[in-house]
């Protein structure tokens, strides 16, 4: 009797504890479809909030962001995924240097192509190309020169070529207006004004810049005049003067660079490096003095260029020009389309210490060295290398435009508004310089680096936050890295008339819109 009545006592336990489970499952169901309906509408107001906010420009305050674009997008970027550090295996690829197509005058042909490269061994990866299949040779012009360019569309695509950080006139600046399709080409001539400094060139299409610089359209552009030739610095191209065109990519299983897959609409970051279109890279220099000339070739990912060994080296240039004197410097960091020249002197480190330069960012190696005993050119860096200055005049001036930078991923605006081609944001007068304002507002999860960039000009930084800017930052530039929150004075002259686009260089923050227009006149 007494084991029945346990039985009958464990029967009615178990069966409570199933309608429990049951209702519980059914409560929890409830709440789930409650939670699903309150997210939907939170993510239908949210829409509506920012269709608003597009409309009403500058007054948006906030970006809202729904889970999917918390886990696709890059946010802060303080989450980047890290680059496979350089194995060192292969030496480093040098750019050839552009003949002239004729002896009496400067001039160049330049032809954007698609084909295969061997990146890894044994396997074609198609690529974009100028005059070749991967990224493109050195132009050199000198100051005074009077150069043609005759341009040549070979892809199976609209294209551009755009000067990065040449002062010409909008007509031959290369910018989305400039557009040449499959089969044309154009000449354009310009007379080079400005002085000695490290350039670029790359596409510039509507919508498609990212694309096509991801799949290899870029190259450098070497500007020399007398001041370069007198400084007595490393000078001999490919030996300890070497160009260093720095890109990070994804590539697929079959060892192709699928852009539509590995695109991320705030940027799109890879996990495999280049420098000059060479995988595992290692660079042999002589045990002398060696110039760096630095390119942030990158969509999106930052660069802060660092010695494994702490060791300091030294900045000569910004992005358009000398330094008035060399700054002593353990790291730098650029953003994209960034350009900085340095000089290692490998005469004074230790040879038997295994010596790279690392992205103090996720520390990886990016390029090791090796030192031969071989001594090099008898090179120098001088105190003095230029005369730049700001006077009182200029540092005096009153904002005249202001630039608000602001967004993630598609919803990225300058002042509110996404670019349109036939709408002139900005007028300024010819040879008139203006104190620009650009201002990186944050959202709420913080915001980001906004690398912004304008065409045609060669511009000061007056100031950061309303502070003097870094030493290494004190000559021209065309390229600002914005911190959120972070507000810097520029002052700006046009050499040339024309129109000219002023944009955030995360070429997918362009294409997505994060882009204006000034008309020169």
């Amino acid at each position: 009797m007494k084991r029945k009545i346990l039985l009958i006592g464990f029967i009615s336990l178990l069966t409570a504890l199933v309608l429990s489970a049951c209702t519980g499952n059914d409560e929890s169901t409830a709440q789930e479809n409650s939670d699903m309906e309150q997210k939907s509408s939170e993510n239908m107001n949210m829409n509506e909030e920012e269709s608003d906010s597009m409309e009403e420009g500058m007054d948006h305050s906030t970006m809202d962001m729904d889970d999917e674009a918390m886990e696709n997008g890059h946010m802060s970027h303080d989450e980047v995924i890290s680059l496979n550090d350089s194995t060192g295996e292969n030496e480093l690829k040098i750019p050839s240097v552009l003949e002239s197509d004729n002896e009496e005058e400067v001039v160049y042909t330049v032809r954007a192509q698609k084909g295969e490269t061997e990146i890894f061994d044994g396997t074609k990866t198609k690529t974009y190309g100028y005059n070749g299949s991967f990224l493109g040779p050195v132009l050199r012009f000198s100051k005074g020169d009077k150069v043609k360019i005759r341009t040549i569309n070979e892809l199976d695509e609209e294209t551009t070529f755009h000067w990065h950080g040449l002062e010409v006139s909008g007509e031959a600046d290369g910018g989305p207006h400039n557009s040449l399709k499959p089969g044309e080409g154009e000449l354009i001539e310009f007379e080079v004004t400005q002085e000695a400094s490290t350039l670029w060139f790359h596409p510039h299409p509507e919508g498609k810049t990212s694309e096509q610089v991801y799949n290899g359209l870029a190259g450098l552009i070497f500007i020399e005049d007398d001041n370069s030739n007198s400084l007595g610095l490393p000078d001999e191209y490919g030996k300890n003067d070497i160009p260093l065109i720095f890109q990070d990519k994804t590539f697929d299983d079959e060892k192709q660079l699928n852009y539509s897959a590995a695109m991320n609409e705030d940027g799109t970051i890879g996990d495999t490096s280049l420098i000059n279109g060479t995988l595992n890279p290692k660079l042999t220099v002589n045990n002398e003095k060696v110039r760096l000339r630095l390119l942030n070739g990158s969509n999106a990912r930052n660069y802060t260029f660092k010695l494994n060994t702490g060791d300091s080296f030294v900045q000569v240039a910004t992005d358009g020009g000398f330094l008035n004197e060399p700054v002593t410097l353990n790291e730098i960091t650029l953003t994209p389309s960034e350009r900085a020249e340095v000089v290692i002197d490998f005469s004074q480190l230790n040879a038997e210490d295994e010596l790279a330069l690392i992205n103090e960012e996720d520390g990886s190696i990016l390029l090791p060295f090796e030192v031969s005993d071989q001594s090099g050119e008898d090179s120098s860096i001088p105190e003095e290398m230029n005369d730049f200055s700001i006077t009182e005049e200029v540092m005096n001036l009153p904002v005249t435009k202001k630039v608000e930078l602001f967004g993630m991923m598609d919803q990225v605006t300058i002042n509110g508004k996404k670019f349109d081609p036939e709408r002139i944001d900005f007028t300024q007068k010819q040879g008139v310089t203006e104190v620009w304002e650009i201002y990186n507002k944050p959202d709420e999860m913080g915001g980001m680096i906004h690398p912004f960039h304008i065409h045609g000009a060669q511009f000061k930084i007056l100031s950061r936050n309303g502070e003097e800017p870094p030493k290494n930052e004190r000559g021209w530039k065309d390229t600002i890295s914005v911190e959120p929150d972070e507000t810097v004075k520029i002052a700006v002259q046009f050499k040339h008339k024309g129109v000219y686009m002023f944009h955030c260089h995360i070429l997918e923050h362009e294409d997505n819109g994060m882009m204006g227009q000034v008309k020169v006149e």
